[in-house]
């Protein structure tokens, strides 16, 4: 069985060689996630409102492989947005992919930028 996680590699921004239409505005919700799909991945969304900053991610937690991210709780953890797996409470930035509970796994992080109403998400393929 093909590892689900090999599929999700983090975007720099400077990398981003295509840029995704995920949704507009009113598709996401305020201060949660939605998920989206780009080819094979499952991206989760998020509208950070109370920061005015958006994110993107693999929405399989690492930790079971559970598509699950996007249904995650939003914070934030010394100035840092993050996101908390609804089944196992780990955490992890929004912003690198860390792991913020200090454990070696981490999320894969994809940039997002808002044009004329649109949510945008980069990809290097």
């Amino acid at each position: 069985m093909e590892n689900v996680l090999e599929k999700y590699k983090t975007v720099a921004l400077e990398d981003v060689k295509v840029w995704f239409k995920a949704g507009t505005l009113k598709d996401f919700p305020s201060n949660r996630g939605g998920c989206v799909k780009y080819k094979d991945k499952q991206i989760a969304v998020f509208n950070f409102e109370r920061r005015n900053e958006w994110y993107a991610c693999q929405n399989a937690c690492p930790h079971k492989m559970e598509m699950v991210l996007s249904r995650g709780m939003t914070g934030s953890a010394d100035n840092v947005p993050k996101i908390a797996c609804p089944m196992h409470k780990k955490t992890f930035s929004l912003v690198d992919g860390s792991n913020l509970n200090g454990e070696e796994y981490s999320i894969a992080t994809y940039p997002v930028k808002i044009v004329e109403g649109e949510v945008l998400i980069g990809f290097i393929d």
